[in-house]
């Protein structure tokens, strides 16, 4: 799904890009991840909804056939290969197919182990 990446500066104003179907998707993904990151605030980042906890918390964008999550290459996806083998991913990035229902509840696990890991890192500094 191509999207016109100067029409949108919010979240709101991106997830309204596309058709309602996939609006749903990106509207329970983004709350899933606000309950895990209450503290995290929103912004665009790498033209994707971002949320920012102690630095880059979560990325996320919708594709023509899978919704994509960014957690992070050596959190986010490493600490959740196992779980996450059943899905397309990359180095810092996992593929969830629009055919399918999100996985919620891997989601959760994922926010709040990038919470626990962005703060002990903010706590370091």
């Amino acid at each position: 799904m191509e999207t016109n990446k100067s029409a949108y500066g919010t979240i709101d104003e991106y997830i309204a890009l596309f058709p309602a179907d996939i609006q749903k998707k990106l509207q329970e993904l983004r709350a899933t991840i606000k309950s895990c990151a209450p503290g995290a605030t929103e912004k665009i980042s790498y033209q994707m909804p971002t949320f920012f906890l102690h630095g880059n918390l979560i990325h996320f964008a919708a594709f023509k056939n899978h919704i994509g999550l960014y957690p992070t290459p050596n959190g986010g996806i490493q600490a959740f290969n196992n779980e996450l083998s059943i899905y397309e991913s990359g180095k810092g990035s996992v593929q969830f197919p629009l055919d399918q229902p999100l996985p919620l509840e891997l989601v959760k696990k994922i926010v709040k182990f990038r919470v626990d890991e962005n703060t002990k890192k903010a706590r370091g500094k």
